[in-house]
Order: C-alpha cells, then structure tokens, then sequence
C-alpha cells in the first residue's frame, strides 16, 4: 500500500515537472492539485484501522500449555478484542510487548485479567 502512494507522488512530480517546462501558470496549479492530493492521501493513511490479529488462533497459541486451557481462551479472546493484541509466546515474560493486556485487572479483584 505504501508503495502505491509513492509510486503515486512520483507520477505527480513528473507530470509537475513536465508542465513546469511548458507554462508556468499551469505549474503553479499541477502544484496546488498535487498538494491537495497528497493531503487527502496522508488523511486516509492516518485514519486507517489496526489491523486486528486472529483471536482465536493468537489465543489457542498463547493458552496452549496452561492447564485451565478453556478458561484461559475465554479470558484472553475477551482481551485480545479489547485491546487489539496478543503477546507472543506461552510465559509471563512477554506480556510487556502489548501493554493493555498486560495491565488490565479484574474490578472486583483487582488481578490481572489477561493469561
């Protein structure tokens, strides 16, 4: 996708150049067009959704070797959509690399919710 867009600018560049070297009016509005297309570009690649991972595969990986296996999935599914991530790995020691599973906590007991 990013290489769309530069492939994109590039186009408009020459295309600027090449007008340059004819007419200099329609230099200045080849530019103005090119700046408002580059724009709208930026907004759409700004306002572009996460992409989610798998859930339930991210979670059947991560609750594999935890002996409440089924308890385990149901908690980290309901985190996973939550928090848009899953850390890799089966241990505690890789809960750091996606921070809001690793800091979200039960209300009533105020442990961590995410396996």
């Amino acid at each position: 996708m990013k290489h769309h867009h530069l492939f994109l600018s590039i186009v408009l560049s020459l295309l600027v150049a090449l007008a340059a070297a004819a007419d200099p009016r329609t230099h200045r509005v080849l530019l103005q067009e090119q700046h408002s297309q580059m724009r709208m570009m930026s907004r759409s690649l700004l306002q572009q959704q996460p992409i989610m991972p798998d859930c339930p595969s991210s979670c059947s990986a991560r609750c594999s070797r935890n002996w409440k296996n089924e308890m385990c999935n149901k908690m980290c599914n309901a985190c996973c959509h939550r928090c848009g991530c899953v850390p890799p790995g089966t241990g505690q020691d890789t809960r750091h690399l996606c921070p809001c599973y690793d800091t979200l906590t039960n209300p009533h007991t105020g442990k961590l919710k995410c396996p």
